[in-house]
């Protein structure tokens, strides 16, 4: 990976979770307004999947880290948050 690139990826990386999800629907918006060159096109989809996978890889660890309180026979007790419906 050439320095830029490897300095890019690193700031890329360092963005908070909704100025990475902005930037995304920034380059929906570009993309589907349909009035952008081929080229940039290309770049603006690379740019919009790296944002997609930092934003699903952000939100997969703040999963992790959620806890529920639930009140069990009367007394509190934390449990893995685990949203319904997602098969565990």
């Amino acid at each position: 990976m050439a320095e830029s690139d490897k300095t890019r990826q690193e700031v890329l990386e360092n963005l908070p979770f909704e100025e990475a999800m902005a930037q995304l629907e920034e380059v929906v918006d570009q993309l589907e307004n349909g009035e952008v060159p081929l080229e940039e096109a290309i770049g603006l989809f690379e740019r919009g999947m790296r944002l997609s996978r930092l934003c699903g890889t952000k939100l997969e660890r703040l999963e992790s880290q959620v806890e529920m309180l639930v009140q069990e026979n009367g007394e509190w007790t934390k449990k893995p948050f685990s949203p319904e419906g997602d098969g565990e």
